[in-house]
């Protein structure tokens, strides 16, 4: 990392979930000195065109207030799709990288079967409807990115997705598949045995996450 560059990163956490599931990733970020903030959004209560605004325009607020030069993003889940809708809507100058982790770039199946389903609508609120994969969709409707973005998805999932998983064709985590997290124009893709639930927490993933932010790439296997 460029010692005279002030990079902040914005952790934006997935659906349902809270900013302390993003917290061994933030501290790997500091450890490595990058400025954070690691934003909590009302993911279950807001459509995604108000959790994007909301979410980003904190994270970009705590990165100036630390007179932050560059902005980054790690994101999980529903956070990357947060990500690419205020980018479509917002060009950001200052904008460096992004890495998303286990996102719906092409929707998500689940939705598909299980929107109406009343405890569906309860557990993934207004934003969950319009994760769908559909051209109708939010991820449908957001075309491809131009920015510099890594992929990381996930092939395993915890057996208490198992049922969820069974929905999925192909490879996945238990409720994103490896074919959904991809989108137009990304930098570069890269699957790991990881679930979606815990994706963010584990080791080369926070290994590769940093490497990406420096490098523009990832680290593969030869």
């Amino acid at each position: 990392m460029q010692d005279n560059i002030k990079r902040c990163v914005i952790l934006l956490h997935g659906l349902a979930r809270t900013r302390y599931s993003m917290h061994k990733m933030e501290q790997a970020l500091l450890d490595s000195g990058y400025l954070t903030a690691n934003i909590n959004y009302p993911s279950r209560t807001m459509k995604i065109q108000d959790l994007a605004s909301m979410a980003v325009d904190k994270g970009l607020a705590t990165c100036r207030s630390q007179a932050a030069s560059q902005i980054n993003f790690v994101t999980h889940s529903l956070g990357g799709i947060l990500v690419r809708y205020f980018l479509k809507k917002n060009p950001l100058p200052q904008l460096g990288r992004v890495v998303m982790l286990a996102p719906p770039n092409k929707g998500s199946l689940l939705t598909d079967k299980l929107r109406n389903e009343r405890w569906y609508k309860w557990l993934t609120g207004p934003a969950g409807q319009q994760l769908g994969t559909g051209q109708d969709s939010i991820p449908g409707l957001l075309g491809a990115v131009d920015y510099p973005t890594g992929i990381i998805a996930g092939d395993k999932h915890n057996p208490l997705d198992n049922w969820l998983a069974e929905m999925i064709p192909g490879k996945g985590d238990g409720k994103v598949s490896v074919t959904h997290a991809k989108v137009e124009g990304m930098s570069d893709f890269i699957v790991l045995p990881c679930s979606h639930i815990s994706i963010m927490k584990q080791k080369e993933v926070i290994q590769q996450t940093l490497y990406f932010l420096d490098n523009g790439r990832f680290e593969h296997q030869s």
